[in-house]
């Protein structure tokens, strides 16, 4: 059996995903295919290395050493193509929270702040938090997949757009952009000189036949304007123990984060147990990392397959992440009555697909991060409500 196949009892581990079910969707009936972790356990070295600093039995205060972050340039070198320096890197406990400082440090209060819609949720939540204003460029959705309109694109970045956050790959749609997409993104921001701030937890996570590249990675150019985001949270499932690091060539800009994150109380640096278990997937799961997309590019298939043959629903086809995008509108549902159906008729935790904004209405996000059987079981569900309603 590998260890993907692997069913474990996550109850009662203070579990965000499954002991929230009944605050979260009002049912404690049901199987839980939502927030954006695992239900496989870390790397084995990852756990040997934890195990091996636990018995250390001293939790002091902890650098980011520079074995650390050779792991991340490494890392980053292998599977992305990009040269980094130690220098460049600045840590933080998680994206969202890099996501905070940056708007803060960059950008001031009632500044314009770009994303592309449908997105990850926080995204709102950061330009919203700091008093900056939302500004819209929609995917354009055809033929179930999704492109970026580069009309509006521009337009909206001349009407004084000061930085953009761009999801890559995109959460909740699954795209990887492609080269030269990235590259025309970042010609018009540059052109109007607006900030790219770049969220790409997922860039590990990305199935046969694409390629994730950062965007800060296309010229030095384009790095010096860029604030590059990255974690190993999403790709070994270490969420939990809160380890990020954020990418920035340009000195100044560096140096002006660092001050945010000090300024607001957040320091420079990872925990104990990020620091160990960052170093060990960095250096020792890239075995682990191939065999899981190679699972995840299997359940993604089967979901597909099995709900547009069974229903009329339709599954956007991901390029990349472990999260599926759900077209649920042959319902005839409104978005609250559709996350009424999935979660009390087919007793589904889904993410309802309205919280990443209005284009999201008719849609649901699954997440495929679990064994085969709870795929089965979570797909099977759906169908049979479908079928019985």
């Amino acid at each position: 059996m590998s260890i993907f196949d692997r069913v474990h009892n996550r109850l009662n581990t203070r579990s965000m995903k499954w002991d929230l079910r009944e605050f979260i969707f009002q049912n404690e009936d049901i199987l839980p295919m939502w927030v954006a972790d695992m239900d496989f356990q870390a790397p084995r070295e990852v756990n040997e290395a934890l195990i091996k600093r636990a018995e250390h039995g001293i939790y002091g205060y902890t650098v980011v050493d520079n074995a650390v972050k050779d792991s991340i340039v490494n890392w980053v070198k292998t599977r992305h193509d990009w040269e980094i320096n130690r220098e460049w890197l600045s840590f933080s406990k998680g994206v969202v929270t890099s996501l905070h400082m940056a708007i803060r440090a960059f950008t001031e209060p009632q500044d314009k702040i770009l994303i592309q819609t449908p997105v990850y949720t926080p995204f709102y939540n950061v330009i919203q938090a700091h008093d900056r204003e939302i500004v819209k460029n929609p995917l354009i959705e055809e033929n179930n997949y999704y492109t970026i309109n580069f009309n509006d694109f521009e337009e909206k970045l001349k009407s004084g757009v000061k930085a953009f956050i761009l999801c890559s790959p995109h959460n909740p749609v699954g795209r990887v952009w492609k080269k030269a997409e990235l590259e025309e993104m970042a010609r018009l921001c540059l052109k109007y000189n607006v900030l790219i701030i770049s969220d790409e937890i997922h860039a590990d996570l990305v199935f046969s036949g694409k390629k994730h590249i950062p965007i800060a990675s296309l010229s030095e150019e384009i790095a010096n304007h860029t604030i590059s985001c990255m974690a190993p949270s999403k790709t070994f499932n270490l969420a939990g123990l809160e380890a990020s690091y954020v990418i920035t060539t340009n000195k100044e800009k560096r140096e002006k984060l660092i001050e945010e994150f000090q300024k607001q109380g957040h320091g420079n640096g990872l925990n104990t147990m990020a620091n160990t278990a960052l170093e060990a997937a960095y250096n020792y799961g890239s075995p682990w990392l191939n065999e899981l997309l190679t699972v995840l590019e299997g359940h993604r298939d089967y979901v597909k397959k099995e709900l547009e043959h069974n229903t009329d629903l339709r599954v956007t086809p991901s390029e990349g992440t472990y999260l599926l995008w759900i077209d649920c509108s042959s319902l005839g549902l409104n978005a609250k009555e559709l996350k009424e159906f999935m979660t009390h008729k087919a007793r589904v935790g889904l993410n309802a697909g309205v919280d990443y904004g209005e284009e999201g209405k008719q849609y649901m996000r699954m997440n495929l991060a679990c064994p085969r059987a709870t795929i089965a079981e979570g797909t099977k569900r759906i169908i049979e409500a479908i079928k019985n309603r």
